[in-house]
């Protein structure tokens, strides 16, 4: 079984920000893949599907990003899902905007979200999925850059790197992790 997390903040007033890409693209996974409903649960809310023969939990965490890492830890220990079948998709201010990158492991970078995960699965080591939201503009507290909207003029493009980190999701389970890094990493605003 595999776990995809898309990460970010459950208030309204955070929806359609840079920190909440995450919660996107597992809400493009749903819609993409034909997943039911979500329904809470596991301080998350929760849908339960099939990525080809694969049973898959795809969860948006309710806990705020700083404790994301207790309701993947909580799903994960229910249905005895290992880390290396554990997808996170977060935003990453480290990568150009527009970008996406697949991971194996690695370190949080400095991620609220990320580090909470490590933390609470005692392990760096599960794939993931980064979406780049450009670096915050010099003078600009860390914080209110992840939590601000995209402009008008990035919304059309952060919207299709959505979509590509769902897809990208959607490959590792159903094709493996190398496989997507080959397909995806290639990707971004200079290759469409």
């Amino acid at each position: 079984m595999y776990l995809i997390a898309g990460l970010g903040n459950p208030d309204l007033k955070y929806a359609a920000t840079r920190h909440n890409v995450g919660f996107e693209a597992a809400v493009r996974v749903r819609e993409k893949e034909g997943f039911p409903s979500e329904h809470g649960k596991f301080q998350a809310m929760i849908s339960l599907g099939r990525i080809g023969s694969e049973p898959v939990a795809l969860i948006r965490p309710m806990t705020y990003m700083n404790l994301s890492g207790r309701a993947v830890r909580q799903v994960a220990d229910f249905y005895k899902i290992p880390p290396e079948n554990i997808i996170i998709i977060y935003d990453d201010v480290s990568l150009p905007f527009g970008t996406l990158r697949i991971r194996k492991g690695g370190s949080a970078g400095g991620h609220n979200g990320m580090k909470s995960i490590i933390a609470e699965l005692g392990t760096q080591d599960f794939p993931r999925v980064r979406i780049g939201v450009g670096e915050k503009p010099a003078g600009w507290d860390l914080a209110d850059y992840v939590l601000s909207h995209f402009t008008r003029e990035e919304i059309e493009e952060i919207q299709k790197t959505i979509d590509l980190a769902a897809d990208a999701a959607v490959s590792i389970v159903a094709s493996g992790i190398d496989r997507a890094m080959n397909t995806y990493n290639t990707k971004g605003k200079e290759h469409e």
